[in-house]
């Protein structure tokens, strides 16, 4: 029968037809008359169409077709069924040009109104969907179009009349109906729109959608009563229906009871027809507020409870509870609920990291150690890791231990930002090691800092960190000072009134003698601070020493101590005699 049918079709073809080319736009054609070329080419168009599949050269043909007659409505049409544009303004133009050589085909008429709507042209679809309407006035679909169409030119009243006549003409269509309920409470005819939803609960009474309609209808004109008993229908109907129970999680909202909402809350996260991403989505969306999470901690709880039973090894859920512990302070069951899931399939690479870190802001370097090693035996090139065993080493005082590891990670870095970060890091640990060691070692270890950190600027010049450490370095040594103020200076540059860099920046100044420039910087260093940071306090005392403002120097010195600075130090600057007081220009 479908062979029948398909050499049926050739055949009507093959009527217009003596020679098919499948490899050119260009079609041959027959020979004889002209009168046959625009039907010879549009039927090869819709051969390359419809057979073929072939759309570039079915489209080629079909503009063939239109060089030879500009009037053939067929090939326009084709190319707008065939949606042969990506332009909606191009499809609405071919089109009307169908449509206005023969006004009466219908399906030309309808395709003209479609595209007027893919165009976004809706005061022009207007009269088009009228038409057509009076054409058709059996077809649902129809009048939905004009309506909204009316809606969107801001005639809501015709809008409302074109639904009636839908009513009246077919009887009461679920959709349409709603239509006309939101089209009624937006002319603030709610009196009528809750008619409208009393009588078609009554004709449909065991539809949950109708009593869920009649509930909101309920709550817009303030009959909560009202509204609570339709929900109470409608969730007999079907207690676990998702819209029924998103529309009275709204309604309590709304109304702010939020121990209603999220008891409702917990039915949807039992619903399986709720996806997941919503269920999370709604769950942030409750927690972003501390006061509301503070409130309302038990029943956010229960909910974050909820999802890790139901959706046990699903790694957003197990993000989001380990959040919700650490969130209400539970850190170490944060920490239980990451190990817990270590050996999930498949393995989660940020589970480890994540156990890591909390461990390593614990301070317990074993068990970083251990983690951090059982990781890399299952991800052996993780860039993360070979830092993070790097990290727990440096911490522990294992310099050499901790270089080995950074250096394993640059074998698997693929950016220059991060073997910039790396290198960076190596020569803070080359510098502490100097810094324990005995005088010629940290003269070498000072070296291989120093290295480090050019290795470091080579792959990023503007990396802010090693700039100002070797700046400061240097200031701390007394030598290249203008090439560490050069560094400062850019650092200045490249970020935004940093306190810390400020004070590095201010330091050097010192070092060089410019007394004033330091103090005004540091005072803008420590005030940004908060003056919080023992080490911007003591500089600021020794910057007001050297410019004479004793009584100053030694308020400072004391708010380093009560920050916490080494009191020997402290007491070594308190017994420094007085400078003349003096101020430099630059």
């Amino acid at each position: 029968m479908l062979m029948k049918r398909f050499v049926a079709i050739v055949a009507l073809l093959m009527l217009f037809l003596t020679a098919f080319a499948a490899g050119t736009p260009r079609a041959q054609q027959p020979e004889g008359a002209d009168s046959l070329r625009s039907v010879f080419l549009y039927t090869e168009g819709v051969k390359a169409l419809t057979i073929h599949r072939d759309t570039t050269r079915g489209r080629a043909l079909l503009e063939q077709t239109l060089e030879v007659d500009s009037l053939y409505a067929p090939a326009y049409f084709a190319l707008v069924s065939n949606g042969l544009s990506n332009d909606p303004k191009q499809l609405s133009q071919w089109a009307e040009k169908a449509y206005r050589q023969d006004t009466t085909n219908f399906w030309y008429h309808r395709a003209y109104g479609q595209s007027l709507l893919m165009a976004e042209r809706y005061a022009d679809a207007l009269p088009v969907y009228r038409s057509l309407n009076e054409r058709d006035p059996r077809d649902l679909d129809l009048y939905r179009i004009l309506a909204a169409l009316y809606e969107q030119n801001q005639q809501p009243y015709s809008a409302i009349a074109t639904l009636d006549s839908a009513e009246v003409r077919m009887g009461r269509h679920p959709y349409l109906s709603k239509m006309k309920r939101h089209l009624l409470v937006q002319t603030k005819q709610t009196d009528r729109a809750l008619e409208e939803a009393k009588t078609l609960a009554e004709e449909v009474p065991y539809e949950a959608e109708h009593h869920v309609a009649l509930a909101e209808l309920y709550g817009i004109s303030g009959q909560d009563s009202l509204a609570r008993r339709a929900y109470d229908t409608a969730l007999k109907i079907d207690s676990a229906r998702l819209e029924t129970l998103m529309s009275l999680s709204d309604f309590y909202n709304a109304r702010q009871d939020f121990r209603s909402m999220l008891w409702v809350t917990r039915k949807l996260f039992l619903s399986d027809q709720m996806p997941l991403e919503q269920k999370i989505r709604r769950f942030e969306l409750f927690t972003s507020e501390l006061e509301f999470y503070r409130a309302n901690y038990f029943q956010l709880h229960d909910l974050a409870s909820l999802l890790a039973i139901r959706y046990p090894t699903d790694k957003r859920v197990v993000e989001l509870y380990a959040n919700h512990l650490i969130a209400s302070g539970q850190l170490e069951e944060a920490l239980q609920h990451y190990k817990a899931h270590l050996k999930d399939e498949p393995l989660e690479k940020d589970y480890f990291l994540t156990v890591i870190d909390i461990e390593s802001y614990l301070e317990r370097p074993d068990s970083v150690k251990k983690y951090v090693n059982e990781a890399l035996t299952h991800f052996p090139k993780a860039i993360e890791l070979h830092l993070a065993e790097g990290n727990v080493k440096y911490r522990m005082d294992n310099f050499a231990g901790a270089v080995s590891s950074y250096k394993k990670a640059l074998n698997y870095t693929d950016t220059d930002t991060l073997r910039s970060q790396i290198w960076g890091q190596i020569g803070d640990v080359y510098h502490a090691q100097g810094e324990a060691s005995g005088f010629l070692l940290k003269k070498m270890y000072q070296r291989d800092c120093y290295k480090a950190y050019k290795k470091a600027l080579k792959y990023n010049p503007d990396n802010v960190l090693v700039l100002n450490n070797w700046a400061y370095f240097l200031s701390l040594e007394g030598k290249q000072l203008e090439r560490a103020l050069k560094m400062a200076e850019r650092v200045s540059e490249l970020t935004d009134r940093n306190p810390t860099y400020m004070d590095t920046h201010a330091w050097i100044l010192f070092r060089l003698g410019r007394l004033e420039e330091a103090r005004q910087l540091m005072r803008q260093a420590v005030a940004l601070d908060g003056q919080k940071s023992q080490e911007l306090l003591l500089h600021y005392g020794d910057i007001l020493h050297a410019m004479g403002d004793q009584f100053m120097a030694e308020t400072y010195w004391k708010k380093a101590l009560e920050r916490g600075y080494d009191k020997a130090v402290i007491e070594e600057r308190m017994k420094r005699p007085k400078v003349e007081k003096k101020v430099q220009n630059k």
